[in-house]
């Protein structure tokens, strides 16, 4: 989770740390936020797997330096020592692990505005990862991309420059065709504000209609109160995730689907209160949007949403919510070699009968084929999920003993 650094707003946009494993994505976020982003290792010892870190950082530009030096993540020009102007503050989302970044990207669990393609100048480009990342946001249709090329403090003039010359031919044709690249060391912050720059100019916050019902996706939920608390100063249990969506205002209604399991058959029951508060920015705020992470206190009994136990549910106005489905049809695409496996292994059509992981939005359920017609892959599900139609899902099978990212669905 990011650290909690207090923001003049609230983040407005997100934008993706993308690239191979080791090019310094979490480097560079840290560079940018002062937040390492990669805080999984107590998560991972409690065997979840949180797929979602989101690290902000405000942008201030200075009146007195010229562009495009002047540009900070500082309130105080770090070059002349002048008060720098607030711009706007942006959400890095960061995932542990390459295969949980792309699940992320191709189940929408979050926000994508615009990607940081991260490419290290001391390895040839590109990259198996490179290649699978650039892909992932091609099917997600994420147009608003800036290149980092890092890590320039370790190698010499003319590899800088082979390097460069190696990107420019790797993105022809794809959808980072002519995003500018910006060479960094991170590790030295040089050019950091070049990147801000780019990132000002290249990944503008997007319109977003305010009107349209709310939505978030839970990633985490917790219980806030101390063992021993006495029963008077209780407060309800808190959900964490992203807004996909329209807004969110202390005092209303929620509802959250598909809730909790109510029959042993199976059968969960949605889940009805009220927002008691909103945690932004670092700060408790009225209303919260689209950008970062947003924690929402609510009147719920802590013990349903301690441990992450509300994870992967879906928050919504009362009745605006998308229906729970117990089975799901969907149109397969798959790739041709499975995500993150070492040899490479081709990607077989689906079974009936075979039992597939699925990505959706922030939930992961298992489900069982029941028939394949063509593209069509009808599943039934070990746990429902609240998702509407053309939402994407993330097909994982399981190969070697693990589970393989395969592909991505449409939901029909």
């Amino acid at each position: 989770m990011a650290k909690n650094v207090r923001l003049p707003r609230q983040p407005e946009i997100n934008i993706g740390t993308i690239g191979h494993v080791d090019h310094g994505k979490t480097t560079l976020v840290e560079a940018l936020t002062g937040v390492w982003a990669a805080r999984h290792s107590e998560e991972l010892k409690r065997g979840i797997t949180i797929k979602l870190g989101y690290a902000d950082a405000p942008v201030y530009k200075c009146p007195v330096c010229e562009s495009p030096h002047n540009y900070s993540t500082s309130e105080i020009c770090p070059r002349c020592g002048s008060k720098g102007e607030f711009v706007r503050a942006l959400s890095f989302v960061d995932s542990p692990g390459h295969e949980a970044l792309m699940a992320t990207m191709l189940s929408g669990a979050a926000v994508m505005d615009g990607v940081i393609l991260v490419i290290a100048a001391d390895e040839p480009c590109p990259q198996p990862q490179t290649r699978e990342h650039l892909a992932a946001v091609e099917i997600v249709g994420v147009d608003k991309i800036v290149i980092a090329q890092t890590k320039i403090d370790l190698v010499s003039k003319e590899r800088a420059r082979e390097s460069y010359e190696e990107i420019i031919e790797f993105t022809k044709g794809t959808i980072a065709e002519g995003a500018p690249i910006i060479p960094i060391s991170a590790l030295h912050s040089v050019n950091i504000d070049l990147l801000l720059y780019a990132i000002e100019k290249y990944i503008p916050t997007p319109k977003r209609d305010p009107s349209k019902p709310p939505r978030m996706y839970v990633v985490r939920s917790f219980d806030v109160n101390k063992p021993g608390t006495p029963i008077e100063k209780l407060v309800g249990g808190v959900v964490g995730g992203s807004i996909i969506q329209g807004k969110f205002r202390v005092g209303e209604d929620i509802e959250i689907r598909p809730g909790i399991r109510a029959t042993a058959r199976g059968v969960y029951e949605p889940l009805l209160t009220k927002i008691t508060s909103l945690h932004a920015g670092g700060q408790n705020v009225e209303e919260a949007v689209c950008g970062g992470l947003v924690g929402v206190g609510t009147l719920l009994d802590p013990s349903l949403t301690k441990a992450d136990g509300l994870t992967g549910n879906v928050v919504g106005k009362p009745d605006m919510l998308p229906p729970t489905k117990y089975d799901l049809t969907i149109e397969a695409h798959l790739f041709k070699r499975a995500i993150g496996t070492k040899e490479q292994a081709e990607v077989k059509q689906i079974s009936n009968g075979e039992i597939l992981l699925l990505d959706v939005g922030t939930s992961i359920t298992t489900g069982a084929v029941t028939r394949v017609r063509g593209e069509t892959v009808e599943l039934k599900l070990t746990r429902p999920v609240c998702a509407e139609e053309k939402a994407r899902v993330a097909i994982s099978r399981k190969i070697m003993g693990r589970w393989r990212l395969i592909g991505y669905g449409i939901i029909k």
